[in-house]
This record gives structure tokens, sequence and C-alpha cells, in this order.
């Protein structure tokens, strides 16, 4: 937060100005620290902050925390000291978010805080897993190597979601374009070929008569259709929110035909890659069950690993609770037995995450490959039985005519 000041320098002048700090007392002690007499130290509260109005409804991306990581451990390991790199970090970086983000760890550091302590106030940018591994790195003294880790490990997780959602940008904007066109041609070109014929009074033969049926139902009960559907959205919607809507939904993703085992194996990644990076720099495993947890998305499985955690605390291991549960496939379950035998759980859970992030990235692709085919059928089917209901009653006008 920011203060303003006013204080006597060491020739006694008075001197106005500006500066962060975590609270009152701490702006007080760094004033009194650089050799000043405080005589007033009292909060900045703008009217208006466009930077701090865009840093609060704004979220600090992956590929912002991934390059302040790196950049981090680069002049960490130059010789450069902790507050110096993060102010040379935020004088660099062009997000409003980040700029304030790291102005107050700066702050919170210069209070006495460690940079862990400092990160965790900011849960919107660094997750409980990234600041907690900061913390054992602080603690085993590999602090610079640990970052490069966490941002190995965020690069991972960016380039995945980039490729599913890549895989599944173009099918996704062609059921949006073709659903356009045929609302406007439902709702501007139909009718007018209805008036058409029915100013002729000529007996349409059945293909026409069915479309103009389809079109006047639309034109009479399209708005009670749209409400019908926006509500039934907004119920489903509210369910899944709820505790056991949220349970059920988060088992039918987990469950459902082809896409179920993707989301099932992106899940276990996740999980594999979280345990493997916090097992690799010291964090004790119960607490990295505790971590996990808290990052799972999915209730079900966030559940399931609870009771695997519960049954850890027990004495039984990892690798025997996991085998109880049919979330956690043959092969997480033996590799997981094999790091606990040998000691290297990091090691084998790499292993895992890389081997299911890869059938994954297959299965979507496979996935995608499969509904491209079937949603051009689908709408080619749709704009051939206008069309042809089109001709057919041009014909029969034309032939009746003759």
């Amino acid at each position: 937060m920011e203060y303003a000041y006013v204080v006597y320098d060491r020739d006694k002048k008075m001197v106005e100005g500006k500066l962060n700090a975590s609270s009152e007392s701490s702006a007080t002690s760094l004033l009194n620290y650089s050799g000043y007499q405080v005589l007033s130290v009292k909060p900045v509260v703008p009217f208006f902050n466009l930077d701090s109005l865009t840093a609060r409804f704004t979220r600090v991306k992956p590929t912002e925390i991934v390059m302040f990581s790196r950049q981090l451990a680069l002049l960490l390991e130059s010789g450069t000291d902790i507050v110096t790199s993060l102010e040379l970090l935020q004088a660099q970086t062009d997000s409003a978010t980040m700029k304030q983000v790291l102005g107050e760890v700066i702050s919170d550091i210069r209070g006495g805080s460690s940079l862990s302590a400092a990160l965790s106030r900011h849960p919107r940018a660094f997750s409980q897993l990234y600041h907690r591994a900061i913390s054992a790195g602080e603690q085993g003294g590999n602090l610079e190597e640990v970052l490069r880790q966490m941002a190995n490990h965020l690069e991972r997780s960016v380039t995945t979601q980039k490729k599913i959602k890549g895989a599944l940008r173009y099918p996704v904007i062609v059921f949006v374009i073709a659903l356009a066109v045929v609302a406007m041609m439902v709702t501007f070109v139909l009718p007018r070929f209805t008036s058409l014929y029915a100013q002729f009074g000529t007996e349409l033969p059945l293909l026409p008569r069915i479309l103009i049926g389809i079109t006047d139902w639309f034109s009479q009960y399209g708005l009670f259709l749209i409400l019908g559907i926006l509500a039934g959205a907004g119920i489903f919607y509210f369910y899944i929110k709820s505790p056991s809507g949220k349970t059920w939904w988060h088992n039918i993703q987990l469950s459902m035909p082809i896409f179920g085992r993707i989301n099932l194996l992106n899940s276990l990644s996740r999980i594999c890659r979280t345990i493997s990076l916090l097992f690799k720099v010291g964090v004790p495993l119960p607490e990295i069950m505790s971590i996990t947890i808290y990052g799972s998305t999915n209730k079900v499985m966030a559940q399931t690993l609870a009771d695997v955690q519960q049954e850890l605390l027990k004495g039984e291991g990892l690798s025997r609770p996991m085998s109880r549960r049919n979330l956690f496939l043959p092969l997480m379950v033996q590799m997981t037995r094999v790091g606990e035998e040998t000691g290297n759980l990091d090691r084998t859970l790499s292993t895992v995450a890389e081997a299911y992030e890869t059938e994954a990235e297959d299965k979507t692709s496979a996935a995608v490959a499969m509904v491209q085919p079937m949603l051009t059928l689908f709408i080619g089917g749709i704009v051939a039985f206008i069309a042809g209901a089109l001709i057919q009653a041009m014909y029969s006008v034309y032939g009746q005519f003759g």
C-alpha cells in the first residue's frame, strides 16, 4: 500500500514524499532505518485509480509467471539481492496487475516477510503449489533451481491447454457459423418464400410443406423456445454450483464416453506433476497431498485424494490406497509403488505425467477428428433439406402453372 510521509532529514530539512509498504508501522520503520525523523505517515487513498481497478479485476497470465520465474532465478544467480531483483522485474513488466502485485510483494519483504509468505498473499497470481514450492526452496537453499522447475511446470501446463483449445477451436467455429447461417435462413429467407407460395395458392409437395410448417412454428414459438433454453441453462448452471450438483457433474466429466477418459488423463497428469515437483524440492508427502487436494478442480478427484491422504497418514503409503480406487489408473499405481520403493517418486511420477499427457493429446485429436465429419454431415443435411425443399417447391409451382 502507498503511504504519504513528512519527515526531517539529517540536515533538519522537512521532506515530503510517498513510499510503498505493507503497513503504516512498516513504512515508519523503513523511514527510521533510512535516517529520517518521522513527523507523519498516512495511507494514500486515491479517489479513482484506473491501474488499481484494472489490477483488481484482471488475473496474471500463467505465461507472465513463467517469465517472472525464469528472470528472477537468473537475477538471483547473478548475485542480485531479492528486493533489487523484484524491483527490476516490476519496472520492466507491461502488466498493470503484475506491477501492482510485485509492488506489494516488495513492500512485504521490506517489512520482514519471506518471499514465499509475500507471494502467498496473492493467490490470484501465485497458486498454493507455487508459493509452497518457493518456501521449500528457501529452506533448502536452492531457490533458483525451484524457480526454474516451477517455470517448466507452468510452461508444460500452458502448452497442454493451448493444444487442447487449438484442437477444439475449428469445430466450435464451424458449428457457430453454421447455426448463424441456418438461423438467418429460417428468420429472413424462408418467410419470403412462404409468403410467395401462399400468393400463388398452389398445392406444394410434402417436403416444402414440412419446411413451411417448421418455419411457421419457429415464427410463433421461437421466442418461447429461446427463453426455455436460457431458463434450462440457468437452472443447470445453478444446480452444478450446488454441492450435490457439483459432485454429480464432476463425476459425469470423468465417466462420460470418450471425453471422460481425456478429462481423467488430464487430471491425473496434473496430480503426478504436482506430487513430482513438490517431492523433488523436499516437501513432506502428507503436505504434498494437502496441496494437491486444494489444487484439484474436480470435486470427485479431490475427495478421492483426501481418502488416500487419510490412509497415507495411517502408514499405508501412497500406492496401496491408490490401488483400491478405480480413478487411479494401473500405470500410475505401479509407478508410484516403484517410486516409493526406490525413493525416486519424483522421476517415476514425472514419467507417468508425460505418458498421460501424450495419451490425452492423442485422444483429443482423435475425438476432434471424429466430431468434424459428423458436424459436417449434420450441417450439410440441414442445408440439403432446406435447399431441396425450396427447389421442389419451385418446380411444383412451375409445373402447376405450365
